[in-house]
């Protein structure tokens, strides 16, 4: 089942720097030639969601992708992504070979 995730660019690794980071194998394997995004779903909090989060212990939520999309870190993103067998980590219809 697919879904939409909008959200800030925490981190990304591009496909040529994969091996110099300690990924899990599975997301290595999976990670393989694609870029791996490390996002903040929902995009940028304001300080009133930052606040509100911080009173309901409820953290702000980091979802790691991997995608064909190459993006920068502060960039704004979405995309339609499929979840893993990995829990938090997703991956685009681009990158599974789906489209």
């Amino acid at each position: 089942m697919t879904e939409t995730i909008h959200g800030d660019v925490l981190h990304v690794i591009p496909p040529d720097e994969l091996d110099e980071h300690e990924l899990d194998p599975e997301l290595q394997a999976l990670a393989e030639s694609h870029y791996v995004l490390v996002l903040r779903k929902g995009g940028h909090p304001s300080i009133v969601d930052l606040i509100w989060a911080f009173i309901r212990r409820n953290p702000i939520e980091a979802v790691t992708v991997v995608t064909d999309q190459p993006a920068k870190e502060d960039d704004e993103v979405t995309l339609t992504v499929e979840e893993t067998d990995i829990v938090g980590v997703y991956v685009t219809a681009d990158a599974d070979g789906d489209t």
